[in-house]
């Protein structure tokens, strides 16, 4: 029997490479576009645990040889160089999916519901297109010719540089309702991942957990990956990205799920970072390449900060935090900004635009807080007072309008004393994670909900009686509701 055996599997084919062992990701999804975002891979799988690592030396004679999952390599003054052990360099590392040359196409058809059955349409196909060597092995497809609320299949197929096939990766999608339709609509909210509080052998449980709500939509908030430790060049940064996005549940998950994606000091370069911050401990890495790099690992467009409407009663306006604003160390004034003059005009006069019901404004960092007392980067800081005023006075002014918000490593809703803007924190992404404020310091001036755990935010919006309703939900990583809010109308 086990002669015959051999033989069957022997019989099976191989799969060849190129292969993509960190899926791909739909984002930017409207009632009519979507992006898909995909990259190659010469292997099926990140490297092992057991492969090699390296040396941080440092100006001083000292070095520190990390294992690269465990907490960070803290600051030791000046970096000297970086030491490999083989002859990939990053490539070679542990948890690296090294990128492979080679061509890449997406099909794509709705996936139409009818009594008894479901009707696959015949897809249509983008162009096969080489990937960007030069952006980590990934390329990006807009997709402009989708139908509103709908579900489609999505295809990624790869093929090698002499036409051999590939890997094939499928999954779905589904597009927003047009803005005059009410319709159903449940969103996901996350932030703070970092790699070393993976709280599953295969990665996150949040992922599992929110696949449960069938969400039509998916936010992360920023602190994607968190590079403060180990990316002193460019290629780390990447690593960053790749250790991530091939961690199973992470890759299941966009691949059924589509996402927006924010980010925040940890992803862009490092903590409370601004444009023209010096420092010597990321070594090769720099603040411009930091913003470089994040529009080429997630399915982005032209401007990292953007409006989507989720049907008629759901309007969410996604920020950028990193991109425009002043030293944190300035004094505080009307020249101070995190969003800058222009992202800050478009906001008000897109959200003085919206006949949504709800508007939701979902910010990598806090604006309503409380925060701890020695912060100094975000809108419920004092060093950010000016600004925070004008945008809390602003939001206070609008009909059914909250803040979302990541960044902090706890969960909370927040209503401010002077203003009531409501702000929803979601939380990090695992409990080990969580931390950074005690859960007896509940404020009742402004807390209405506090919890230092992991998890996520869950929002529902939906109408009863004809009148909307926006639900939201604090879950625990396992999907288990910690507590509800309801906004609107019941």
């Amino acid at each position: 029997m086990k002669t015959i055996a051999i033989l069957i599997l022997s019989t099976l084919p191989l799969l060849a490479a190129p292969f993509q062992a960190t899926g791909f990701k739909v984002g930017e999804v409207t009632s009519h576009s979507a992006i898909v975002w995909t990259r190659l891979t010469a292997k099926p799988k990140p490297n092992p645990a057991t492969a090699p690592t390296l040396t941080f030396h440092y100006a001083d004679g000292t070095s520190k040889t990390p294992d690269l999952r465990s907490r960070p390599v803290r600051k030791r003054g000046p970096y000297k160089s970086i030491e490999y052990n083989t002859p990939g360099k990053v490539r070679d590392i542990r948890y690296a999916a090294p990128g492979l040359a080679g061509k890449v196409r997406v099909l794509y058809s709705p996936i139409l519901l009818v009594p008894g059955s479901t009707i696959i349409v015949k897809p249509k196909s983008t162009p096969w297109r080489r990937v960007d060597t030069k952006a980590d092995f990934t390329r990006q497809f807009k997709l402009n010719d989708l139908i509103a609320g709908l579900t489609y299949k999505v295809v990624v197929e790869s093929r090698a540089a002499d036409g051999a096939a590939g890997q094939k990766r499928i999954g779905r999608f589904t597009t927003a309702p047009m803005k005059d339709q009410a319709a159903r609509v449940v969103f996901t909210v996350s932030t703070g991942q970092t790699f070393r509080h993976q709280d599953r052998p295969d990665g996150f449980e949040i992922y599992p957990s929110m696949l449960k709500l069938k969400p039509s939509f998916f936010v992360h908030t920023g602190d994607i990956v968190y590079y403060d430790g180990l990316a002193k060049s460019k290629e780390l940064a990447h690593w960053h990205w790749q250790r991530m996005y091939s961690l199973p549940t992470n890759v299941d998950f966009h691949t059924k799920v589509a996402s927006y994606f924010i980010k925040d000091d940890h992803d862009t370069w490092t903590n409370d970072c601004w444009p023209s911050m010096n420092t010597k401990s990321m070594f090769q890495f720099t603040f411009e390449q930091g913003l470089k790099i994040f529009p080429q690992q997630v399915p982005m467009g032209k401007s990292t900060y953007r409006t989507v409407r989720w049907g008629k009663d759901l309007q969410i306006w996604m920020m950028e935090g990193r991109d425009f604003r002043s030293p944190n160390n300035m004094p505080d004034g009307p020249d101070k900004t995190i969003w800058g003059a222009e992202q800050m005009a478009w906001f008000k006069k897109t959200v003085a635009a919206s006949d949504a019901a709800f508007r939701v404004l979902i910010s990598p960092t806090p604006i309503v807080g409380p925060d701890r007392d020695n912060k100094r980067d975000n809108h419920s800081n004092k060093v950010f007072t000016h600004e925070g005023d004008q945008l809390r006075a602003f939001i206070a002014k609008q009909k059914n309008m909250v803040v979302i918000c990541g960044d902090r490593h706890w969960q909370y809703l927040s209503v401010h004393p002077k203003t009531g803007v409501r702000e929803y924190s979601c939380g990090p992404a695992s409990n080990q994670h969580a931390g950074g404020w005690r859960q007896s310091d509940y404020r009742k001036d402004i807390h209405q909900y506090l919890n230092v755990t992991g998890g996520f935010l869950s929002g529902t919006v939906e109408r009863k009686g004809g009148k909307p309703s926006l639900i939201f939900r604090w879950h625990d990583v396992k999907g288990k509701v910690l507590n509800t809010d309801v906004f609107g109308n019941e």
